[in-house]
């Protein structure tokens, strides 16, 4: 019944729990992130330089499309919060107006990508490099929108629990991506080589595969909410609720990829070289995060139905456990990135790139400073989880504007550029601002939100 008390669960229900919803969620966003690790590794094999475009170009994209999926995370604590009191109309009708506003926002951003290089060049990128971003966005750009509407439905799937057709869908766009990626990068099959160009058509055309398989999906075997009967009638009260909602996690998603776009800025500065071995950094440290943003999602949707619930005992059970699974995590991959942090970068290289002992220098003493922020960046991120579960989202939003930028930022320049440590400067005060927003979301949580969710209602 809505409402009523649930069995509480042990620590290994709790495990359980978690591992049956996070490990498909982790496996599909690693496999969305591996559809641009994909780009990455064939452009790097194509041209130092195209792979350059390529990072400069993405993280414009993937700073838009981060913003623009906080309204589709904001559907996500929503539809489980909806779920665990057994509200199931509002289910659809936060659904739906997410995929409204995503779509809205999505067209908006696209006279950017259209603009690209001139902004570019503006903030002191190669002429060369800019160009061949420009080129790379004019395609890509577009992606954004079918891009959006996939991340509404994972979430709006997620939230339900049912994450395992969200990974297979996933895993079937990745080798997707790589068959179109080939003949559209290099020239083979009879299609002309295009290099950058060709990399983002084969994303496109991926990124609306996985759109259409999950609408498909949901119209299928999730026909009790509806989602996409009568789309087109306005829902203004669950509009408003989601953008009030989405909002503050966009800004917070912003200020968080923003830090490392800035700082892919100012590799940038330092030379072609540089910004290689940057970028081939942040695609690792990026797909590790991934498992994160997989056991952060899970606790989202474990906070929401506890809340819905109104099990406080089970909430800080289950936040618990959760963060402890994302600390071994995080261990594990700062052993991983000092050992092999090297070989891991020569991956992305052909071997006879005359770059290449450069770039894998550069890259790996990067991913030694990635270790050192491992911990802290899982932090911040199962803090964020957790208080989005509890519909928490506005206070975050400024914990994150602080530290990413009125502390992470000009660390990263002071360290950089002030004190001429250079690449590995920029990384360590990635460091500092990850660590500021992990301490305080986590104190948030446990000091101010968690306490607010009672014992289990009868």
């Amino acid at each position: 019944m809505a409402g009523s008390a649930t069995p509480e669960l042990s620590v290994g229900g709790h495990i359980r729990a978690v591992s049956v919803l996070g490990v498909p969620l982790i496996g599909s966003h690693v496999a969305q992130h591996a559809i641009h690790l994909i780009d990455a590794v064939m452009l790097g094999r194509y041209d130092v330089e195209a792979l350059a475009a390529e990072v400069l170009g993405g993280t414009l994209f993937f700073v838009l499309f981060i913003m623009g999926s906080g309204f589709a995370f904001g559907v996500m604590p929503m539809v489980a919060e909806a779920m665990g009191r057994g509200a199931e109309a509002e289910v659809r009708r936060a659904t739906r107006m997410g995929l409204w506003i995503s779509l809205a926002f999505g067209v908006l951003t696209l006279p950017l990508f259209l603009l690209s290089e001139p902004i570019f060049i503006a903030i002191g990128q190669e002429a060369e490099i800019s160009r061949l971003a420009g080129e790379y966005l004019s395609v890509l750009g577009i992606s954004i929108l079918p891009a959006l509407m996939v991340m509404v439905l994972k979430n709006y799937l997620a939230a339900l629990e049912k994450t395992q057709v969200v990974l297979w869908i996933t895993l079937i766009a990745l080798p997707l991506n790589a068959l179109l990626n080939y003949p559209l990068i290099f020239g083979a099959w009879g299609v002309p080589e295009m290099g950058v160009l060709g990399a983002a058509i084969g994303s496109l055309l991926a990124t609306t595969f996985s759109m259409l398989a999950l609408g498909a999906y949901i119209w299928i075997y999730v026909p009790q909410h509806e989602i996409f009967s009568r789309i087109w009638r306005p829902d203004w009260e669950a509009f408003a609720a989601v953008f009030k909602l989405g909002w503050p996690i966009g800004v917070s998603n912003l200020a968080e990829v923003g830090l490392f776009a800035a700082t892919s800025m100012m590799a940038g500065w330092l030379g072609t070289i540089v910004l290689a071995g940057h970028g081939i950094a942040l695609q690792i440290t990026s797909l590790t995060f991934m498992v994160h943003l997989g056991l952060s999602n899970a606790a989202t949707v474990r906070a929401g139905r506890a809340m819905g619930r109104g099990d406080g005992a089970g909430l800080k059970r289950g936040a618990r456990v959760v963060i402890v699974m994302s600390i071994c995590v995080a261990l594990i991959t700062a052993a991983l990135f000092v050992i092999f942090g090297e070989t891991f970068v020569g991956m992305f290289l052909s071997a006879d790139d005359p770059d290449r002992a450069s770039v894998v220098a550069v890259g790996g003493l990067l991913l030694i400073a990635a270790a050192v922020f491992q911990l802290v960046d899982a932090a911040q991120v199962m803090g964020i989880g957790l208080l989005r579960g509890l519909h928490d989202t506005r206070v975050p939003m400024v914990i994150a504007a602080v530290s990413y930028w009125i502390i992470g930022v000009p660390v990263s320049y002071l360290l950089g550029f002030t004190f001429g440590y250079g690449g590995v400067g920029i990384w360590l005060g990635l460091a500092v601002g990850l660590g500021f927003a992990g301490v305080a979301m986590m104190w948030r949580f446990w000091r101010v939100a968690a306490p607010k969710v009672g014992p289990a209602r009868i």
